[in-house]
């Protein structure tokens, strides 16, 4: 290679394209004004999310005249859903359409459904008409048809969202090239801001956007949110001609599947007592150019899940190589059945830890609910919105995440000669039991909440203010944001350590869904618990007054005691890959930020 074949591999990237589809060079590409643009439109989203969702209860209750079981269940659904998506979009991005097109395409539907949303608030046959008393007998629900139009705004916003979040940290990576020192402490750097544009969102949507919404118009903030997204889409596409792109990399979740849907088709083949006669990767064929493909890193047979086995056992119906290229079906890579082991390991930490989102989700419902029938003033006028309490989640958490990183992190060092402090499945385990106080906390302020009901004569007014202040609901907004900043980096920090190399991009997905399934779970227990206890008793009563939402709160800190229970048992028999891999004098390959 001459010296200007030496020059220009240094300027374009080998492994990253131009809009065009030519070598991305490295001066005229990516770095930090690609990567702002990124950034511009996941602070966007969510602005637009949290805008709609933390104060969407009051919505329901006071405009659209549903009950607070229903109310609570539609946000848990939305939210739940939200994240749930957060895997097809990062399916779709893996496999068809390339992280650009997923969060181009998916921001348009997000703009599609807020947009829906606002011009339901400003359409008057779109809502209910409104009743002198909200909660009372004489309050006309929302009709089918309402109902229809609001619930498409909402999963359209919902669909959006998934399909967004699942690329834009992925897309923002791939602006950085990490066999480039000065980038690779770019790409760092990239992920703080990641996470500071993420709170910097939440921050705008609990304060700004839900006081515009009560005090403005919800069709103000509806429409600040719809003009945020579309305005975030203007700024992504922008910068079309400066990204860097990569190729499409293929779903994980194909690569487990073939290797379920392999095991269960030779279920009744007996496996090899000799491990290396498994197809794996040293057995695989050269390509047409004479190059190896892809080599992964080889991984040691583990003997648990033996019946995953199969699915490398090569039974000799085809040729070998052929085979495998031409039907991964049929036949998987022993180093293939190995990574899939990984993630099933996995998956008992990953059940347990989905009662905590169970419990993050009262915040946004219930605790919310309770807000609007407290003394809210501050000063002689201002009045603090019911859905602004979720600001004490941020605060919570920055507080929390600086405390553990430079208190609690050292003395753990010391104490329990960890290098990270509190590990991975220890921080979780705190802020599991977190949550278990923050529902205990939440039930005896709900019954201190009811007594002054009582005493003041107001149980029956639905919208009467009663003589307590806020504030009462502080301590279980601050225990549960300290939570969910331990739970939150620990899950991250599990799965991304955790999973194989090659499903980094899922290990996030897998850490989304138990926010998904938390909030769904929530609706569960909710319909369930409306259910048994009726219209005489409830615990869940449209006027909450009336209710026995402290029994709810108790139920959630007693399944949150048997959770942690269970999760105690998954966490000590789970052994980290670190300590296996050792064990077997394997070196792991460093885990880059690019894994998020």
């Amino acid at each position: 290679m001459d010296s200007t074949d030496e020059t220009k591999s240094t300027l374009t990237l080998s492994d990253a394209w131009d809009y065009k589809g030519k070598p991305a060079d490295r001066s005229r590409s990516g770095g930090w004004l690609s990567a702002a643009m990124i950034l511009g439109v996941e602070l966007m989203e969510r602005l637009t999310t949290l805008g709609i969702a933390v104060n969407l209860v009051t919505y329901l209750t006071g405009v659209m005249h549903l009950g607070n079981a229903m109310s609570a269940n539609t946000v848990t659904n939305f939210l739940g859903t939200s994240f749930m998506l957060c895997l097809f979009g990062g399916f779709v991005a893996d496999t068809f359409l390339g992280r650009y097109l997923t969060i181009a395409i998916f921001a348009t539907v997000q703009a599609m459904g807020v947009t829906i949303l606002t011009i339901s608030t400003v359409i008057p046959s779109l809502r209910p008409p409104k009743c002198a008393v909200v909660g009372s007998s004489e309050c006309v629900p929302a009709t089918s048809t309402q109902l229809t139009v609001l619930y498409l705004a909402l999963y359209l916003t919902a669909l959006g969202t998934g399909g967004l979040k699942s690329s834009v940290s992925g897309f923002g990576s791939d602006q950085f090239d990490e066999s480039d020192k000065k980038e690779k402490s770019q790409m760092s750097s990239f992920f703080n801001w990641f996470f500071f544009f993420i709170s910097l969102g939440a921050l705008l949507a609990v304060t700004v956007l839900v006081y515009i919404q009560d005090n403005v118009g919800r069709q103000w903030g509806y429409g600040i949110c719809a003009t945020a997204i579309v305005f975030g889409l203007v700024v992504f596409l922008s910068g079309t001609r400066k990204y860097r792109f990569k190729s499409l990399v293929g779903s994980p979740l194909t690569q487990i599947a073939t290797v379920f849907v392999a095991a269960w088709k030779k279920r009744n083949l007996d496996l090899p007592s000799d491990s290396s006669l498994l197809f794996n990767i040293d057995d695989k064929v050269q390509d047409n150019d004479g190059k190896k493909k892809t080599q992964k890193q080889k991984l040691p047979h583990s003997k648990q899940f033996r019946f995953l086995d199969k699915a490398a056992i090569n039974d000799g119906d085809v040729e070998q190589g052929k085979q495998h290229i031409e039907n991964k079906w049929l036949l998987s890579t022993l180093t293939d059945v190995e990574e899939v082991k990984m993630v099933v390991r996995m998956l008992p930490i990953w059940a347990t830890t989905i009662m905590f989102w169970t419990v993050y989700a009262q915040m946004t419902t219930f605790s919310v609910s309770q807000a609007t029938t407290m003394e809210r003033t501050l000063g002689k006028s201002f009045q603090i919105p019911a859905g602004s309490l979720t600001v004490f989640f941020v605060a919570s958490i920055l507080l929390t995440v600086p405390i553990y990183d430079r208190l609690i992190a050292p003395i753990c060092r010391k104490v329990l000669k960890n290098k990270h402090g509190l590990s991975p499945l220890q921080r979780i385990g705190v802020g599991l039991v977190l949550s278990i106080i923050a529902m205990i906390v939440s039930a005896l302020t709900e019954i201190k909440r009811l007594k002054v009901a009582r005493e003041s004569g107001l149980r029956n007014d639905p919208n009467a203010t009663l003589p307590m202040t806020v504030f009462w609901l502080i301590p279980q907004f601050l225990i549960v944001g300290a939570g969910e900043a331990f739970t939150y980096t620990g899950q991250l920090d599990f799965f991304l350590r955790e999973c194989p190399k090659g499903m980094k991009t899922m290990s996030t997905g897998l850490f989304l869904s138990t926010l998904a399934l938390g909030f769904f779970l929530s609706s569960c227990l909710v319909s369930i618990v409306h259910m048994l206890t009726g219209e005489t008793k409830p615990w869940l009563a449209d006027n909450i007054n009336q209710g026995k939402l402290y029994d709810f709160y108790w139920l959630l800190a007693g399944l949150s005691i048997l959770n942690y229970g269970a999760y105690l048992i998954a966490a000590n028999w789970y052994v980290y890959k670190e300590t296996r891999f050792a064990a077997e004098g394997i070196e792991l390959e460093e885990v880059g930020p690019s894994g998020h």
